[in-house]
């Protein structure tokens, strides 16, 4: 599946005459649109050319491919992007063992990396590339948080579950890496699982006081549901990931009450974000996910750098990105020496707004947060 997309924004004469937006970008979005996740991937997709169409000043066009969520394939479509579509910039991955298998190989092509979502430890910490940017978040971040959150629930007891992939046992160790408790158990499930009976039924029978699980996509899903008719009752706590507004509209009640942490919600208080909500739901009649918010920061990001800077000159592009000087969905917004987010983090609460499941933002759980990672890389 493969979609070539140049889109153009009305400007100014002014703009047609100075030399704002006088640089072409050519970008190569590959992300999962088909099989599982393929919503994660289409909100990452039209939260970034969202992004462009309203910052991009007509001089970025894009590249948009699938990459069924298959390793091989999409280090092939890398590959093509590269050497046949002579993209400037890819984006897009949304699982980290697909981002390892693409984002080390496009680097050392020469091109920049700007992931919307995957942020393995390996690419923040011991692997990480000066060409490589992460505008949403090192994996553990928003488990870190959730750990946090259960000390201040003073939870003694978590029962912790994820599935046994780089994302995965980056989940797992975030959540260790701050929660101060004990554990009843630790589990690794199969990426893509969608049968939980017998994790459910070791969490039933763990003394566990909490529940802390990773499962994004369909896997969270089939997770909640299950765990909701089973009856067990022990307080749940999850990434944004899984309480995205797709796996909400999918769970509905099952959902309603939980907790969960992100670094982003739509009632984030800010002008861009406003701006950004108001926009995606008139433009695709729903309401924006993480996903989205995450792909329209990538976009916004990239726009005002290549409005200052030519990619023909990729030291001072690189500058450029690093100032991070743009409009975020989230506000304050900055990177760290390894090229991640330095941000806010907050504990949501799902709830039912004019029939609608979504999430409504209860308070801050960490502040100015940076990876754990960020000294052990070494440009």
């Amino acid at each position: 599946m493969k979609l070539k997309i140049n889109l153009s924004i009305a400007i100014s004469l002014f703009f047609l005459v100075s030399t704002s937006y006088a640089n072409e970008l050519k970008v190569g979005l590959i992300t999962t649109l088909s099989g599982g996740g393929a919503a994660l991937g289409i909100d990452i997709r039209d939260g970034f050319l969202l992004g462009v169409e309203q910052a991009g000043g007509g001089n970025i066009s894009v590249v948009v491919e699938d990459d069924q969520r298959k390793p091989d394939i999409a280090i092939k479509v890398a590959d093509k992007m590269i050497q046949s579509e002579d993209v400037d910039v890819l984006t897009g991955i949304v699982f980290s063992n697909i981002a390892m298998a693409v984002v080390p190989s496009s680097l050392s092509q020469g091109k920049f990396y700007i992931s919307p979502n995957a942020g393995p430890s390996l690419l923040a910490g011991k692997r990480c590339h000066k060409n490589y940017f992460n505008v949403a978040w090192q994996n553990d971040n928003l488990h870190e948080a959730a750990g946090e959150f259960a000390n201040a629930k003073q939870y003694k007891n978590s029962f912790i579950m994820a599935p046994n992939y780089p994302a995965g046992r980056d989940a797992l160790n975030g959540y260790k890496r701050l929660y101060r408790g004990e554990l009843a158990g630790e589990i690794k499930t199969k990426l893509g699982q969608t049968d939980y009976a017998s994790e459910i039924a070791q969490i039933r029978a763990s003394g566990a006081d909490s529940v802390y699980f990773f499962l994004p996509g369909g896997m969270g899903v089939s997770f909640l549901k299950q765990y909701a008719d089973s009856g067990v009752g022990i307080p749940l706590i999850g990434p944004a990931f899984s309480f995205d507004q797709t796996i909400l509209a999918a769970v509905g009640e099952a959902a309603e009450g939980v907790s969960n942490t992100s670094q982003w919600n739509k009632d984030l208080d800010n002008e861009a974000n406003k701006a950004f909500v108001a926009s995606f739901k008139e433009k695709y009649g729903r309401l924006p996910s993480l996903y989205a918010s995450q792909g329209f920061d990538a976009a916004v990001l990239l726009a005002n750098v290549n409005s200052k800077v030519s990619i023909s000159n990729p030291d001072q592009f690189r500058a450029e990105l690093e100032k991070a000087d743009f409009s975020s969905v989230r506000g304050g917004f900055e990177f760290g020496p390894n090229h991640h987010p330095i941000q806010d983090y907050y504990v949501r609460e799902v709830v039912k707004e004019d029939g609608i499941y979504t999430n409504k933002v209860v308070s801050t759980v960490l502040s100015a947060h940076a990876d754990a990672y960020s000294p052990e890389c070494k440009f």
